[in-house]
């Protein structure tokens, strides 16, 4: 039975940068993972670009937008943070880009490229690999983690760190093995939950709108007539409802509603503009089409691909000339365009989350060394602990943060 000084279980971001960072400190460091290849998840991350860091630098205002825990976060990131994962990347032969939301991507927009580094990096910092292996039993004596079984083999070390992911894309090998080893080893764990999710909506005509990006558009979250919260940017539908950036950011507000009743989305396509003002837009554009018909009036407003839509749903005959439109029939093309309704039916699982929420509590890590309070030789690094942000690449540099803390403290640094 090999002996190492740190074991990591996971190939994850987190897992490598945590292996990584261990080996290159001077660790004789064991890097296992269940799967043919490390970093299957990244490939799939950002619509296959992986979205690799936000460009906040502060380390408090970027702690702030995983709410009230998420001081816990700061040593992490004041170890190594969003400059520091920039230029890993950078200094390793691939520039980043800058685009809206502040989001950090591959500057030839590539997950493959982001993998690849990563792929380099377990390479030249010495750390041994093993892919296709699975972690079957882990073994303790005394209080300490003392060797894992795998389907390769036993291996034995000093130190490990449990980088596993949590529930979300379990294809890509997420499948709560982690939580189970740590609740074995007497870890409480807040309930996993799937995070930054579509939606699912009654209107069948999405379908029709597949993939159709809507950019610059408010969505609000409404129960029994109450605004729950709101968003502002880009969003699309699917063959099965609505998802995107703010959507998926609302997403959790939305299940816990769900619980409590009825929801309803309210989408405003023309959110720069007040009220009054658009109806008297919309004026203008039935009275510029006086004697036309009524389909040949909404090219301004609408693309293309959104008018027939928007004929069925007003009910206003495509071939009615503009200058007969009714009030009333105004006054309903004005609320599609200003408060379009849709109707919540459910959100998706953890098959298509991009995230987990819940995990392992804050309070049984030491988030200055990720060490875990009831192990004294067991670390923990990226989404297993109940840590989740929103979109816009701040999930990814948890991630780099936690493992290279938890890499280095495993290593004795």
């Amino acid at each position: 039975m090999k002996k190492y000084d740190v074991i990591v279980i996971g190939g994850g971001p987190a897992g490598i940068f945590a292996a990584g960072f261990a080996a290159l400190s001077g660790a004789r460091v064991l890097l296992l993972e269940k799967k043919r290849r490390c970093g299957s998840k990244l490939l799939i991350t950002g619509k296959g670009r992986c979205n690799v860091t936000n460009s906040e630098t502060d380390p408090r205002r970027f702690s702030e937008v995983f709410g009230r825990n998420g001081k816990a976060l700061l040593t992490a990131l004041y170890a190594f943070g969003v400059d520091d994962t920039i230029n890993f990347f950078q200094e390793r032969g691939l520039p980043l880009k800058i685009e809206r939301g502040g989001r950090v991507f591959p500057e030839k927009g590539k997950a493959i490229d982001v993998k690849k580094v990563l792929d380099r990096f377990v390479v030249t910092s010495g750390v041994a690999l093993r892919t296709s292996c699975t972690v079957q039993k882990i073994h303790s004596e005394g209080g300490l983690l003392t060797s894992v079984d795998t389907s390769v083999g036993k291996f034995a070390a000093d130190r490990f760190v449990i980088a596993t992911g949590g529930l979300s894309y379990p294809e890509t090998g997420c499948t709560g093995d982690g939580y189970d080893w740590a609740k074995k080893l007497d870890h409480s764990l807040i309930v996993p939950e799937p995070a930054l999710v579509p939606v699912f909506l009654a209107e069948n005509w999405t379908r029709e709108l597949s993939d159709f990006n809507l950019k610059n558009v408010h969505v609000a979250v409404q129960q029994q007539g109450k605004i729950m919260t709101e968003r502002f940017g880009e969003a699309f539908f699917t063959a099965g409802g609505i998802g995107g950036p703010i959507i998926l950011d609302m997403s959790a507000d939305i299940r816990a509603a769900l619980k409590r009743g009825e929801v309803q989305l309210l989408l405003d396509l023309k959110p720069a503009v007040e009220l009054g003002l658009f109806d008297k837009r919309l004026q203008r554009e039935l009275a510029a089409h006086s004697n036309k018909a009524f389909h040949n009036s909404l090219d301004n407003l609408l693309p293309k691909d959104m008018i027939p839509l928007f004929l069925r749903l007003s009910g206003i005959a495509a071939e009615k000339k503009c200058h007969s439109v009714t009030r009333t029939e105004r006054n309903k093309l004005l609320s599609l365009f200003k408060a379009l309704e849709l109707t919540v039916t459910g959100v998706e699982g953890f098959k298509k989350a991009i995230i987990t929420s819940g995990g392992i509590p804050l309070n049984e890590i030491d988030m200055r060394t990720m060490c875990s309070r009831k192990v004294a030789n067991l670390y923990f690094a990226g989404e297993i602990i109940d840590l989740d942000g929103p979109t816009g690449g701040y999930n990814l540099q948890l991630c780099w943060s936690t493992g290279y803390l938890a890499g280095i403290s495993a290593a004795g640094c």
